[in-house]
């Protein structure tokens, strides 16, 4: 029996652009069990699909009540740790930039130029001003103008794998860094603990490396026909891709439902 879905947004549940598709939403409203998100964005992004229930933001760092909109649990990085991982990146990454989530807002050095137009952030312009000015930090953003991704977050796993958690959701040249002990399946088998809800009944759908520690948990895991190549690896089931609601044909199938 499925009691939880647990699913990512962008290239899983989310056409590109960030559409939720009316089949998607439909199906979503339609199954007998609880759907959480579980994703890289930050709660600002996630109340705008106007979702209810329960988000999982910043790769677990955070929860994000969608009906209430507001944010029930945070976890941060100490800022002597953000200065020290900073500080250790730039050895080892060339031209590396650092940017913060503070849950509010995204703060970042002049160095920082991972995000496009739909993703703005405030830039200041020391790396001294953006801790100064950051109230708390929930996740770290290190990205490289000539980075790729998989090499960079294994650089960056021994570099100061010790102090924080290191991942990646596809982004050209861009990290993902939460603190330490901090993931999407940790936040998440600590949800299902306080519903009463046990691992066999979770069922997860991902397609990037920072999906694989929830796909690796649930009893049941999907990698989107999209993903990565280390996703689908790690996944006996595959679904159809993002652009064709595979998350959705595959919940009417479970479900028993008809196609919405």
């Amino acid at each position: 029996m499925i009691r939880l879905i647990a699913t990512d947004l962008d290239g899983t549940l989310l056409h590109p652009g960030g559409v939720l598709s009316d089949r998607t939403r439909a199906t979503l409203d339609a199954v007998s069990a609880d759907v959480v998100v579980v994703t890289a964005r930050p709660p600002r992004f996630v109340q705008d699909l106007n979702l209810t229930g329960t988000a999982i933001c910043s790769n677990g760092a955070m929860i994000y009540d969608l009906t209430n909109r507001e944010i029930t649990h945070a976890q941060t990085v100490p800022f002597d740790v953000v200065r020290k991982v900073s500080e250790a990146l730039a050895e080892v990454i060339p031209n590396v930039g650092i940017a913060v989530e503070t849950g509010l807002e995204v703060l970042a050095e002049p160095g920082f130029q991972g995000f496009g137009p739909n993703n703005p952030h405030r830039t200041l312009e020391l790396l001294d001003h953006v801790i100064e000015e950051a109230h708390q930090v929930v996740q770290m953003l290190a990205w490289a103008p000539d980075g790729e991704s998989d090499q960079m977050m294994e650089i960056a796993k021994e570099a100061v794998g010790q102090h924080v958690s290191v991942t990646h959701s596809g982004g050209l040249g861009l990290l993902e860094i939460s603190p330490p002990g901090v993931s999407k399946a940790a936040t998440l088998e600590s949800l299902c603990a306080t519903r009463g809800i046990a691992q066999s009944e979770v069922i997860a759908f991902g397609d990037m490396p920072n999906d694989l520690s929830v796909l690796g948990w649930a009893g049941t895991a999907y990698a989107m026909g999209n993903a990565h190549p280390v996703v689908k690896s790690a996944c006996l089931n595959h679904a159809p891709p993002n652009t064709e609601d595979g998350v959705a044909q595959v919940l009417e199938r479970l479900f028993g439902l008809d196609r919405l």
